[in-house]
């Protein structure tokens, strides 16, 4: 498909059906369905968003297969989605900050601002998080409503495919900027699509070199189209010694840590260079053991866990890296589909068959 640019997008005044489509999480069972809803009401401080675009990710995937989290996090029935692009059209009460026809993505976690880390300018942990499209409907659907202060006004060079990623996108950012980068040897270990957003933000911000490892050579490719300086499959050869190959034995200055693998999280620390920083992303499904005394503690390595987007302060970095061109992450998009058929992404990113699918909504093009 054709993608569609921000300054393409007109306000919008005509009158709404009360019901819409939706992917609804309708049971405690695995699956979700197509439902006819209701219309979201809008209340104070909230937009009424008509979805453009709509991310699939990981976390759909542990909804759909109603695995163990799922299942002590959820309370169906939910409209899923939480990475999406929409245009507002409806405003509640007292929203100044947004207008009628304006083109935001959102950030997906709704905060509430009062907490101890929400007070001291770390509300990415706030205590009380709520996520659309798990603890409340989602934009897998023709509407969306959504606190204004969680909108982002899309840059007017932004494709509408890369407008509806730019939340997953804002953990590469947060992930890669929370150490340095410029001037510095990077890997990427584990080439999922937030993985591969990390290739490119560290090469935008700056990276001498930055290299990628994962076992499928599929999602290898693709970060080489992100242009990884190189990519490395841990099934063939040993991560810390290619590593030490390519960088003339010093050692990375930081890992950008995105699978969860315990054996990617030692590869990651053995690779590392005396005081180098992990940064970590991606979830374990289950603890594991590490040698704390070598791999960390005697090298002085920063370990950095990692959740979410910094708010607002990686969306600032984020929309400076797109809107200057330094970073495209399209590369990484390799399916735009229909939302009705998201059955069928889910089956291509669990046979890891696909990069970033992204879902086009009902009456849209």
């Amino acid at each position: 498909m054709t993608p569609t640019t921000a300054s393409e997008t007109q306000p919008r005044t005509s009158t709404r059906a009360k019901t819409m489509r939706a992917i609804v999480k309708a049971s405690p069972a695995p699956g979700a369905e197509i439902r006819e809803v209701p219309v979201p009401a809008v209340g104070a401080g909230e937009v009424l968003l008509r979805v453009r675009r709509a991310g699939v990710c990981g976390t759909d995937l542990h909804i759909w297969s109603w695995d163990r989290w799922s299942q002590g996090r959820m309370k169906p029935p939910v409209t899923i989605g939480h990475e999406f692009v929409g245009e507002v059209v409806e405003l509640g009460g007292g929203v100044t900050s947004v207008a009628l026809g304006d083109l935001v993505s959102c950030e997906s976690h709704v905060v509430c601002h009062t907490c101890l880390p929400c007070r001291t300018g770390n509300s990415h942990v706030c205590e009380n998080t709520r996520i659309l499209g798990v603890d409340m409907n989602g934009g897998f659907a023709e509407y969306v409503a959504v606190p204004a202060v969680n909108t982002w006004r899309v840059p007017r060079n932004i494709p509408l495919e890369m407008a509806a990623v730019m939340e997953p996108c804002g953990n590469a950012v947060h992930t890669a900027f929370a150490g340095p980068l410029s001037g510095c040897n990077i890997a990427v270990t584990g080439c999922g699509p937030i993985g591969l957003f990390g290739i490119g933000v560290a090469r935008a911000a700056g990276a001498a070199h930055v290299f990628a490892s994962d076992v499928s050579p599929y999602r290898l490719e693709l970060a080489r189209q992100m242009k990884a300086d190189a990519v490395i499959d841990v099934s063939r050869e040993s991560f810390p010694e290619r590593i030490s190959q390519l960088t003339d034995g010093r050692g990375l200055d930081g890992v950008l840590e995105m699978s969860g693998h315990p054996g990617a999280v030692r590869d990651g620390l053995a690779a590392l260079r005396m005081g180098g920083r992990l940064s970590m992303l991606g979830l374990p499904t289950e603890p594991y053991d590490l040698d704390w005394n070598r791999l960390v503690i005697f090298k002085g390595v920063t370990v950095h866990g990692i959740i979410g987007r910094r708010m607002y302060d990686t969306w600032y970095q984020m929309d400076q890296l797109m809107t200057s061109g330094r970073l495209d992450v399209r590369p990484a998009i390799t399916h735009v589909m229909p939302m009705e058929q998201f059955g069928d992404a889910i089956a291509l990113l669990r046979e890891g068959r696909a990069g970033k699918v992204v879902l086009v909504p009902w009456g849209e093009s």
